[in-house]
């Protein structure tokens, strides 16, 4: 029987390898913001990558509100900026994050089967 609640037990090391391969700070940080995962809901929606702003528009905030979060969903690479003369458009790395989600599930998957 595996115990619960145990701060002191270990996990095999490949359980800990896995989970850090997927587990990035910025990726996480990233989403944990309503309005940044209303930004990624509305890129998922987007048939084509749109500007700064038309997805203010989603979100109730400013222009250098959104700004901001994009930035912060590039630096986790998360969305895609492409310039386009003045313009720099925006689009979800759908691919990209359905991996990083399904890599997490995997490894915590692989590691909930080692420790049974």
């Amino acid at each position: 029987m595996v115990q619960k609640n145990n701060a002191s037990m270990k996990l095999p090391d490949v359980c800990e390898e896995s989970l850090s391969s997927v587990m990035k700070p910025e990726f996480f940080k990233a989403l944990c913001d309503p309005v940044r995962i209303s930004i990624v809901a509305n890129l998922a929606t987007q048939k084509a990558p749109v500007p700064v702003t038309d997805i203010a528009g989603c979100c109730g905030i400013d222009f250098s509100g959104v700004s901001r979060h994009l930035k912060i969903l590039k630096d986790a690479e998360i969305v895609e900026a492409t310039k386009e003369g003045r313009s720099v458009l925006y689009t979800l790395r759908a691919n990209s994050l359905v991996e990083t989600l399904r890599g997490l599930a995997l490894a915590i998957e692989g590691c909930a089967s080692a420790v049974e």
